[in-house]
């Protein structure tokens, strides 16, 4: 065994150095000191510990855990580190669904999807007094912490599509996929079209025009937080498949590719991760760009900051030589003002829009015009379940958007 001696000068300047280094930290915001903890647990291959500080980071940031009905401004978990299962999905298979009530009220079917990426459950309204009709058909993807119930609860989408007459689709997240029941939208694999969870939100959507009665024309998707991060990516990914989205605090797609810079753009803003992947990929530019959207964000977020949806508008737009249009407003009990957005082609305005943009102001992370029996919501704010669907209706698929059927990968 040789021994390399080492002058104490060297030692000294080391000792200096690695002292820098821990006042350095010392002085970091604690958020980012975590993160950066949490970074190196990860090169390691200390998974657990990474996610443990991952977890702390975000507490001590900010007031984690489930939303008391009334109180918007609590926080939401955004994300885990844990492992996802294999992105490539296999022809779907369902089991059979349970109606949960049935009759006028309409049937809230609760049943499940496998694929490649897992077994999803999910939970189907199919209003009553329609029988025959072929009907639009929104996807519901729930935040964090949530799952298709809450969501349903909080947003109210049941009851909005008993009276006006379509389906609701709720996936579920699995804890095995993601330990808050978060979308993986952070992870390059759940990012493209024919991967991942966007596969399989896909696939499980095509099952259901296949087995009841849909406008093909009219199938929407629209998401809250990390469902929101991820309904950006369907219409980016899948203009064949939704004709629009709705995003409400989301991110833009490929924002981030790890836990880490997730993390930082859900704080930071889209900019605080670099290189972003913003293109879709060359099967969804294919197939004629992404799908119109209308995005919902509360300017005292906490959670994902405004300049998030910023982002996603821009990428929305990008290229439309849109002319924007903006008004100011008020809620009906005169709580929540607001700012709407709408971008429309300057060789075409009487088109339908391009994109809108509602910014409430004092509203933190949660569903604006919600219900207080769900989680994450602000009964205070402008109703964004019926501005969404006000805006679908406005957006049937375009003609020169044809659905292509896709083979497992």
């Amino acid at each position: 065994m040789s021994v390399r001696a080492r002058s104490p000068q060297t030692g000294y300047a080391r000792l200096l150095l690695h002292r820098s280094i821990r006042a350095w930290r010392h002085r970091m915001h604690p958020f980012l000191r975590k993160v950066l903890d949490a970074t190196r647990l990860t090169r390691h291959g200390r998974i657990a510990e990474a996610t443990a500080a991952i977890r702390e980071a975000v507490v001590s940031s900010e007031r984690a855990g489930a939303h008391i009905p009334g109180e918007a401004d609590d926080d939401v978990i955004e994300i885990d580190a844990v492992e996802v299962l294999d992105p490539a999905v296999d022809p779907v298979v369902e089991t059979a669904a349970t109606p949960d009530d049935e009759g006028a009220e309409g049937r809230f079917f609760e049943s499940s999807f496998t694929g490649g990426a897992g077994t999803h459950a999910f939970r189907l309204f199919v209003p009553g007094g329609c029988d025959g009709e072929a009907l639009p058909l929104v996807v519901m993807l729930h935040g964090c912490l949530q799952d298709p119930d809450d969501f349903a609860a909080g947003t109210r989408m049941n009851a909005i599509a008993q009276e006006q007459g379509f389906l609701v689709l709720y996936p579920a997240q699995t804890q095995r996929a993601n330990g808050h029941r978060c979308w993986n939208w952070f992870s390059p694999q759940h990012q493209r079209r024919g991967s991942g969870e966007p596969a399989l939100l896909a696939g499980m959507t095509r099952h259901i025009l296949q087995t009841h009665s849909v406008d093909h024309d009219r199938v929407y998707v629209a998401g809250l937080s990390a469902g929101g991060a991820m309904a950006a990516i369907l219409a980016r990914e899948y203009p064949d498949l939704f004709a629009a989205a709705g995003v409400h605090s989301g991110v833009v797609p490929g924002a981030a590719r790890s836990v880490a810079s997730a993390l930082a753009v859900m704080h930071l803003g889209p900019d605080a991760a670099w290189p972003m992947s913003l293109a879709p990929s060359a099967a969804a530019a294919a197939r004629h760009g992404s799908a119109a959207l209308i995005v919902f964000h509360g300017d005292a977020d906490k959670t994902v900051a405004i300049a998030n949806a910023d982002a996603v508008l821009a990428s929305a737009i990008a290229g439309a030589r849109a002319v924007a249009t903006t008004s100011e407003g008020m809620t009906a009990t005169g709580e929540r003002p607001f700012r709407r957005t709408v971008w429309r082609r300057a060789d075409d305005p009487g088109a339908p829009s391009v994109a809108e943009h509602w910014v409430v102001h004092g509203a933190a992370h949660a569903w604006s015009g919600g219900d207080a029996s769900g989680s994450f919501t602000d009964p205070a704010g402008p109703d964004a379940s019926r501005e969404m669907l006000r805006f679908f209706a406005e957006h049937p698929r375009l003609a020169a958007v044809d659905e292509v059927s896709e083979a497992p990968p």
